[in-house]
């Protein structure tokens, strides 16, 4: 049995949902978001809490039973608070700055990297060495975070690279004589 799926989803003020033609519509002071359900569950709306219950107790019913209300949660979350990711850049010339498209990337490469910001993501830069990304879609942001970290992801020896800041990179030891 599910324990993710068998709490309620509790809507905060302001954050609306309809169920309808096997699709759930999240909206909230941030945004809108939109997700297709599938025909395992039954989602309802009452008392200002979505309820998700699977249609029989078959293993496969169960696992959509959790995905599907861990996904209803993260859209209830990211419409009212939104989620953030923040990445840290480490190694001498390592910079970001933000432009009018999206971020510039200097990286140590020859050129600088040009990386355009998806519709629903903003990216800040409080420092040269820092990079915020916010956004009401946790797979957006989190998809973004990733995929400017693996333009130079940190490595093992000096720790040089993009990482996020909750990250610890373990350190190798290098050549001996």
């Amino acid at each position: 049995m599910s324990r993710v799926g068998k709490y309620p989803v509790k809507l905060p003020q302001g954050v609306t949902v309809s169920v309808a033609n096997g699709e759930a519509i999240v909206k909230g002071k941030l945004g809108e978001l939109k997700c297709s359900l599938p025909s395992d569950v039954t989602v309802t709306v009452e008392n200002d809490q979505i309820v998700v219950t699977p249609h029989t107790q078959s293993k496969t019913n169960r696992m959509q039973w959790g995905t599907v209300r861990a996904n209803l949660n993260n859209m209830v979350k990211g419409v009212s608070e939104g989620f953030v990711r923040k990445l840290e850049l480490i190694g001498v010339g390592y910079r970001a700055q933000t432009t009018s498209k999206g971020v510039k990337l200097s990286l140590g490469f020859s050129h600088d990297i040009d990386f355009d910001v998806p519709q629903g993501i903003k990216i800040a830069c409080p420092s040269q060495t820092e990079i915020e990304i916010s956004g009401c879609d946790k797979r957006d942001v989190g998809a973004v975070a990733s995929k400017i970290r693996s333009y130079r992801p940190p490595e093992p020896y000096k720790g040089k690279g993009v990482k996020y800041v909750e990250e610890t990179v373990r350190r190798k030891e290098g050549k001996k004589k």
